[in-house]
């Protein structure tokens, strides 16, 4: 059982919550305001998953998992450097701007949303993966018709190692995963996210991932 800080309680934090709780790990949801209300109320909290702020969160895991958006995560973590250093963050954001409610421009083109975290966190082992999907995916790669693709990316080998076991634990199997490599491999997935509204607008809000065919 590993303990998991998980930053962000909306629709991809809560979810990814309760699959690693329901796999056996310690889960610590962290909410940037505790007693607020989001998509994952304490009340309907699987018991293997408790709350607190995101710094308290980030201390207190050995593995802490970015849920937040994409466009505001480099100041909040970076200002959670003393939280994370020494550990492994596992980021599944994406940092675009808005265009009416959906992924706009990239935040940062030429480099990415990981690389940009690994540079202000350098105590920290940053792991790019599951973001390439809806979030419903992440934890339930099997409802697809398609087997989908997990793209990793990072670093430090040993870390990527321990995140692919957790994606074992999300239902992954590991045939679906793809080590790209280092973590400057992240802004190519990153930029996946260029065709998400096109399929939102086209489909609506249906199961999907961006995966490689062979």
């Amino acid at each position: 059982m590993t303990r998991i800080g998980i930053l962000g309680a909306g629709r991809v934090g809560a979810n990814l919550a309760d699959r690693l709780a329901s796999a056996g790990h310690d889960v610590i949801l962290g909410r940037r305001n505790p007693k607020a209300q989001s998509a994952a109320p304490t009340e309907d909290l699987h018991l293997g998953i408790s709350c607190s702020d995101q710094r308290t969160a980030a201390r207190t895991a050995d593995i802490v998992i970015n849920a937040t958006p994409g466009d505001s995560a480099l100041d909040r973590l970076t200002d959670l450097r003393g939280e994370l250093a020494g550990k492994i963050l596992v980021d599944v954001s994406n940092a675009t701007r808005d265009a009416g409610g959906l992924p706009g421009d990239l935040c940062y083109p030429g480099s990415s949303l990981a690389e940009q975290l690994r540079a202000a966190l350098p105590d920290t082992h940053v792991v790019k993966t599951l973001n390439t999907m809806l979030f419903m995916v992440m934890t339930a790669p099997d409802i697809l018709a398609t087997p989908p693709t997990a793209y990793v990316s990072g670093d430090d080998e040993l870390a990527k190692k321990t995140v692919t076991g957790l994606l074992g634990d999300l239902g992954w199997q590991p045939a679906w995963i793809e080590d790209l490599g280092d973590i400057t491999t992240a802004r190519a997935t990153e930029a996946m996210i260029l065709v998400v509204p096109h399929i939102l607008r086209r489909h609506g809000f249906k199961p999907f991932a961006v995966s490689l065919a062979r």
